[in-house]
């Protein structure tokens, strides 16, 4: 006859000598509390269903008491009654996939439509921010609240907060459309205010860091940098630009729809310094990439590298020094992105006066709400043309 399983009871229990034994409950079938040899103590319930006998697990003492294990138990045993198998549902749920298992089925479905650029940044959230923090949840389990709370975390930063929302969202729209789950709890959670960036090379910054290319050991990467200046173009289309792209006799660079944002075919008019640059550049019998990588054949996959030691040697980066395994290290951060060359080539253009619309067919853009960030600097220019006519009034008052 077995004994009511209470605290005080469990406290008593005494370690067997070799495997385990288990003590059961004398009001609830089936209910126990197990020991082993080294002392651990855990709750269990045999039940028999569909014709098998079965031993459910639980949970251990003390995160689990004797009262909260014994309601655990009765619930269970009602499930039982009602023909589910708890020990069958359990290993179902932990067979089930986890958000992180759906991060990296994303990831492989995203090749085949998503920019590598885009895929390297989807890539560098996922491993770390959201497979730290929420990978292990099963994908049924993940809520509203789940995805909220890691949104909060990174609220120091609200663009790659905003990112990681977004990239979230288009995971669990992926998970709807192949009924991985009916929901998304990522919808609708409100994004953090962003303030746009404002940063463009001055003309003495401009200065500083073509000199710093002068310098640098790789021209083949230096070029690759002085033509996004100079062109204004996204890295990604001046990496992947090839020989045959180029027209330089009449000054014409075309971008193929597959390397352009916007899926379309742009002819885009090079300046006489971004010619007389590709001259130089071009090899007989040219063909292939511009910007060869390392293997000596396929296109040059990124200019990080190149960007932080032109930056450094330009005065354009902060200092962090680090602890490292053995001694102090120095990161050198740019003060601006890759991207922001091309701002610079707007905003100097706009600054000049060049219409937005002029602007916008330049850099590529469809929409002119893209091109009216730039609109303030055209504001000045036209200011500064207004009072060229101050100065006109002037003279002729002082005439009279």
């Amino acid at each position: 006859m077995g004994k009511r399983i209470v605290e005080k009871m469990v406290l008593k229990l005494v370690p067997p000598a070799k495997g385990n034994r288990i003590y059961y409950d004398s009001e609830v079938p089936g209910f126990g509390v197990r020991i082993t040899t080294a002392g651990a103590i855990s709750f269990v319930l045999n039940y028999r269903v569909h014709g098998r006998e079965r031993r459910f697990t639980i949970g251990n003492y003390p995160e689990l008491t004797a009262t909260a294990a014994r309601d655990r138990a009765l619930k269970l045993r009602g499930q039982v009654r009602d023909g589910h198998d708890p020990l069958e549902e359990r290993e179902k749920d932990r067979s089930e996939r986890t958000l992180g298992d759906l991060a990296t089925e994303y990831l492989e479905h995203a090749k085949t439509y998503k920019r590598p650029s885009t895929l390297r940044n989807d890539r560098q959230m996922i491993e770390g921010i959201v497979r730290p923090r929420l990978g292990r949840l099963q994908l049924k389990a993940v809520g509203r609240h789940d995805i909220e709370a890691l949104h909060a975390t990174l609220k120091a930063t609200p663009y790659r907060a905003n990112r990681v929302l977004s990239l979230l969202s288009a995971m669990f729209t992926y998970a709807s459309q192949r009924g991985l789950r009916a929901d998304n709890p990522a919808r609708k959670i409100p994004r953090f205010q962003e303030d746009r960036r404002e940063r463009w090379l001055s003309t003495e910054e401009m200065r500083r860091f073509t000199e710093a290319l002068d310098t640098y050991s790789d021209q083949n990467a230096a070029n690759a940098l002085r033509l996004l200046l100079l062109t204004g173009a996204r890295e990604s289309e001046v990496l992947k630009s090839e020989w045959d792209q180029f027209d330089l006799p009449r000054g014409i660079w075309t971008k193929p729809s597959h390397h352009t944002k916007q899926k379309k075919i742009e002819h885009v008019p090079l300046s006489g310094t971004a010619v007389d640059l590709l001259r130089t550049m071009k090899p007989k019998n040219a063909q292939g990439p511009l910007f060869v990588g390392a293997d000596g054949e396929s296109a040059r996959v990124t200019v990080r590298r190149p960007w932080v030691q032109a930056c450094r040697a330009a005065g354009l980066v902060t200092v962090d020094t680090v602890q490292g395994k053995r001694r102090q290290i120095k990161r050198y951060r740019p003060t601006l992105r890759i991207h922001d060359l091309r701002h610079s080539f707007a905003s100097h253009l706009a600054s000049k006066g060049v219409s937005l619309k002029v602007l916008g067919k330049l850099l590529g853009h469809t929409l002119p709400s893209t091109t009216d960030r730039y609109a303030h600097i055209q504001d000045e220019a036209l200011r500064d043309a207004a009072n060229l006519f101050g100065s006109v009034f002037d003279a002729a008052k002082g005439t009279k």
